[in-house]
C-alpha cells in the first residue's frame, strides 16, 4: 500500500527537523521510502496572529508498506513525539515537526484519531504543490480529479517556493 505523508516544520532548525524526520520515517520497519519531494518554503495557514511570522518548510515523502494504517500512524506519531512535538498542543501552533498521512492507497478511514484522506489535503498549497510533484496522476479516493489537476484548480493565494539548498 501506498502512503502519502506530508511534513512541516517551522520552529528551531526546520530543514534539520525534516531531514530527521524523513530518516526515522525510513527506519519503520516493514516500510520503504520511495519517492520524496523537494523541499518548500510556505507561510502559515490558519495559524494564531503572534505566529504568522514563522515562515514553514514542508515537503511530502511518499512511502509503501503492507502494515495497518494505524500502526503506522501510531509509529509516525511516535517520531513527531521523539523530535519535540507535544502531546495536546494546540492546532497550528509552531511546533518543530509536523507529520500528517494524506493517503493510504485507497483506503478511507474515519476515527476519532485519524481520517483519510486528510480532510484538507486537497485545498492547502503546501501539500499539493510538493505532492503533484512526486504524484502528480495520483487520484485519492472521493475525488475525480488527479493531484495536478487539483492543483491548477487553486487559487495562487498562499506562498509555496522551492527553498534554495
Amino acid at each position: 500500500m501506498e502512503i502519502g505523508l506530508s511534513l512541516g516544520s517551522n520552529l528551531g532548525g526546520r530543514l534539520e527537523n525534516l531531514r530527521s524526520a524523513v530518516a526515522r520515517i525510513a527506519e519503520i520497519p516493514q516500510l520503504d521510502v520511495v519517492a520524496e519531494s523537494s523541499v518548500y518554503e510556505t507561510e502559515p495557514i490558519d495559524v494564531p496572529p503572534a505566529h504568522r511570522h514563522r515562515l514553514f518548510l514542508n515537503m511530502v515523502v511518499i512511502v509503501v508498506s503492507e502494515s495497518a494504517v494505524m500502526d503506522i500512524f501510531a509509529q509516525v506519531q511516535a517520531i513527531e513525539g521523539g523530535l519535540g512535538r507535544r502531546p495536546g498542543q494546540a492546532p497550528n501552533t509552531p511546533r518543530a515537526i509536523d507529520i500528517d498521512l494524506i493517503y493510504a492507497g485507497d483506503k478511507v478511514v474515519r476515527s476519532a484519531d485519524l481520517t483519510l484522506p486528510h480532510p484538507r489535503w486537497q485545498t492547502r498549497r503546501f501539500v499539493l504543490v510538493p505532492l503533484a510533484e512526486v504524484r502528480p496522476g495520483r487520484i485519492l479516493p472521493g475525488q475525480r480529479q488527479s493531484v495536478a489537476d487539483l492543483l491548477l484548480s487553486l487559487p495562487p493565494d498562499t506562498m509555496v517556493v522551492p527553498l534554495e539548498v
